[in-house]
């Protein structure tokens, strides 16, 4: 692997982002939290810098979210010239582990890792560093202690994302009489967003008797997930169904949907549902008023992460960590935003 240096002027990063349909700035991020403003001027890249391999171990295709994702970091990693050899490792952190010692053996010049779970990670991490190759983690984040295994993360808040769900429920609900029984449809078991999320959203309403998590189970991401497990919260008494349902993404959310319509009952009305993501199918439900809010989880991050790309291999130091900036979506706007949507 060869690490190219020349100067230049490091000032702010700016990346697209799908905020509210605008083009929003990808925001870099310290570890503390705070906002590092830095942008690579453009420059034309010297030949070698156009001959990066980047080999990226991708979780699964368990949702559109994921999918627009890969599309994301394809069309993304085309338009910057470099090549990328990608493996699905379908929802298995084994595959992923094997796909990661292939890239390693092929000697690429990078490794990028979207990871099915957070956890277990630093053998695999050692042994890429033993072999002097850098590594991006992108969208869900990995927990190890020694963090220089890793140059940066790039990936949502996920934790604010549930912070933010809950805001929207308790003014959502602030006329509603309590107890209120809120129904949670988990992710991947042991993931970083449905960890996060599932803490940012207990902690927001922690202390408040008016809210109370009555039934929650994992639905793995998928459509065909989220509408089992609805199934079977309403199995349930009727004085047991909850008022309020909080999805980890919007494939679930939009399973639950169907799932509460068998039941005779109207989503959106009868059951509040919040969800995550920002898919165009999810703000098709909120424009018929069958979901009430979405919580933007970006996943455009082919750019950011070619971006980055280029940069470690110019010998450039990047910050720990780097979070798009992302919104919070209602009814009231998802008809005229629908169409903005590229997801």
């Amino acid at each position: 692997m060869r690490l190219i240096h020349w100067s230049m002027v490091l000032v702010l990063l700016l990346l697209p982002g799908c905020s509210g349909g605008e083009q929003n700035s990808l925001i870099p991020m310290t570890t503390e939290n705070a906002p590092v403003l830095a942008t690579f001027q453009p420059l034309t890249d010297p030949p070698a810098a156009q001959s990066i391999v980047l080999g990226f171990s991708q979780l699964g295709s368990e949702s559109t979210w994921r999918e627009a994702n890969t599309a994301s970091i394809q069309e993304a990693a085309q338009e910057a010239g470099i090549t990328l050899v990608m493996k699905n490792a379908e929802q298995d952190q084994k595959k992923q582990f094997a796909a990661i010692r292939s890239f390693i053996r092929s000697d690429v010049d990078m490794i990028a890792i979207a990871p099915v779970v957070q956890t277990g990670w630093e053998p695999i991490l050692k042994e890429i560093k033993q072999a002097g190759i850098p590594v991006i983690i992108l969208d869900r984040s990995v927990n190890v202690k020694d963090s220089s295994l890793y140059v940066t993360f790039i990936g949502s808040d996920f934790y604010e994302e549930g912070v933010k769900a809950a805001k929207y429920m308790i003014d959502k609900m602030r006329h509603s009489a309590g107890p209120i029984k809120i129904a949670e449809l988990q992710g991947t078991v042991g993931s970083t967003p449905s960890i996060d999320r599932g803490e940012g959203f207990r902690d927001t309403i922690a202390g408040n008797s008016n809210f109370r998590i009555t039934q929650t189970k994992p639905a793995d991401f998928t459509q065909s997930g989220g509408r089992k497990v609805m199934r079977e919260f309403l199995r349930q008494p009727k004085e047991e169904w909850p008022q309020v349902l909080f999805s980890h993404n919007d494939d679930m959310a939009i399973g639950a949907v169907e799932a509460i319509e068998e039941a005779g009952l109207q989503p959106g009305t009868d059951i509040i549902i919040i969800s995550v993501d920002g898919t165009r199918r999810a703000f098709d439900k909120m424009a018929q008023g069958k979901i009430n809010a979405v919580v933007e989880c970006n996943p455009l991050l082919g750019p950011l992460l070619m971006q980055a790309a280029k940069e470690i291999m110019a010998g450039r130091t990047l910050p720990k960590r780097m979070v798009p900036a992302e919104d919070v979506f209602t009814q009231e706007l998802a008809g005229t935003e629908v169409e903005n949507r590229k997801y």
